[in-house]
């Protein structure tokens, strides 16, 4: 598919740093990328974490917060802040946690900090399924059949769901991070 070139692990990177804003086997996928391109690597990590294989790999690694997620892992302006004080160019969030959330994407826009993902803008625009399903039914894009429901079992909601078809699946209509 591709032609072989003798040359093709000899690029300049895109980044000479970045931050991966996870932990885990995410953050371990991301820092062994980083390796292959030649990009240094800063894992950020909580007290649950210290020990986990991630922050040994990664090239740099900094205290991130206490064990739960809301004072470690979720915390945008201290994640924004560590990468601006070690210099990384770009945060990569993986998944889950802050990889869906605009506001995260804006709070790196603002720094000068590329955010490694879509853009606060996509994350707007798209992280409600019904606007993004509206979206790609404009665009001509096949979806699978829906119907919005209010999320309460009446008549109205039952005619709508078999309207579809069974089986079904109700989702919530907001984004990632756990919210659907």
């Amino acid at each position: 598919l591709w032609p072989e070139r003798p040359d093709r692990n000899r690029f300049a990177p895109m980044f000479k740093k970045i931050l991966i804003a996870n932990r885990g086997e995410i953050a371990l996928r991301v820092i062994r990328a980083c390796r292959k391109l030649n990009v240094q690597s800063v894992a950020v990590f909580s007290d649950a974490d210290s020990h986990l294989p991630f922050v040994q790999e990664a090239d740099e690694a900094h205290y991130l917060g206490p064990s739960p997620s809301a004072d470690s892992y979720l915390r945008i302006d201290r994640i924004v802040d560590l990468a601006k004080e070690y210099g990384a160019e770009g945060i990569h969030p993986g998944y889950g946690f802050l990889a869906e959330n605009a506001n995260f994407a804006k709070a790196c826009e603002a720094a000068g900090i590329v955010f490694i993902g879509p853009d606060s803008g996509a994350i707007d625009r798209l992280g409600d399924k019904r606007h993004a399903k509206a979206v790609a039914e404009e665009a001509g894009v096949p979806v699978t059949p829906w119907v919005k429901c209010a999320g309460e079992a009446d008549k109205e909601t039952v005619a709508a769901v078999e309207s579809i078809g069974f089986p079904v699946m109700i989702k919530p209509s907001a984004g990632g991070g756990g919210k659907g």
